[in-house]
């Protein structure tokens, strides 16, 4: 078996803070009140990874860019029909998997940007559009929202203890030291400190657009105060 660098360090990074970020959201948004705050600038970190990790998708290494994801309907059935279908990267479940975990992240986020409790916290895009897009917002954002990640959550986590117990494959571990053992020789992902620099650079940019983005919506409504 030869080991190989599947995971860089910056994709290795995001999924330990985007999962931090998630339990804190959860959190912060069940405790509400003034834990309200932090449950805001949880969902802007949130969405700054989330658009690192669109771009990273592109120029990051190797297994994490988007065209390593198998989830065609075809790798789905060959997945599905093989009792030891091997993949050094997301096998295509894991390929759904992470992008229905991004997909609706950044649904979840973006409608909470929207979103008006009517008591107290409001989204810094509220301004900028109707009422009756905000009312949707938040039903989505309170309700169906809420459910689908929290089910995305623990079917992530039931996957990864399966694996675990059942195919004795430690997928955590893969995710923390960036290695897997491969039966033949494969694909490293680039991961020197040239490409730390290039993901910080990346990270830098993604913070600054959403920075302008809460802006954008908090100009209109300091200039409704005054």
């Amino acid at each position: 078996m030869i080991q190989v660098r599947i995971w860089d360090l910056p994709t290795r990074l995001f999924h330990w803070a985007l999962a931090a970020l998630v339990i804190a959201l959860i959190i912060t948004g069940n405790v509400g009140g003034d834990a309200m705050v932090w449950h805001f600038r949880c969902g802007y970190s949130v969405l700054t990874l989330v658009i690192f990790r669109v771009c990273w998708g592109f120029v990051g290494g190797y297994w994490s860019r988007w065209r390593q994801l198998a989830c065609t309907p075809a790798e789905l059935v060959k997945y599905f029909k093989s009792n030891n279908f091997f993949s050094l990267g997301h096998n295509p479940v894991g390929s759904v998997s992470v992008l229905a975990m991004l997909l609706f992240l950044s649904l979840q986020v973006a409608t909470g940007l929207f979103s008006d409790d009517e008591i107290s916290n409001a989204g810094p895009l509220t301004s900028l559009v109707s009422e009756r897009l905000v009312g949707m917002a938040t039903q989505w954002h309170k309700s169906f929202g809420k459910l689908i990640i929290f089910f995305l959550v623990i079917t992530h986590v039931l996957a990864i203890a399966w694996y675990f117990f059942k195919k004795k494959n430690n997928l955590i571990k893969a995710m923390v030291d960036g290695n897997k053992l491969s039966p033949e020789p494969a694909q490293s992902s680039n991961d020197q400190p040239r490409d730390w620099l290039k993901a910080l650079v990346i990270l830098l940019f993604c913070a600054g657009l959403v920075y302008a983005l809460i802006q954008s919506g908090a100009a209109p409504m300091l200039s409704a105060l005054n």
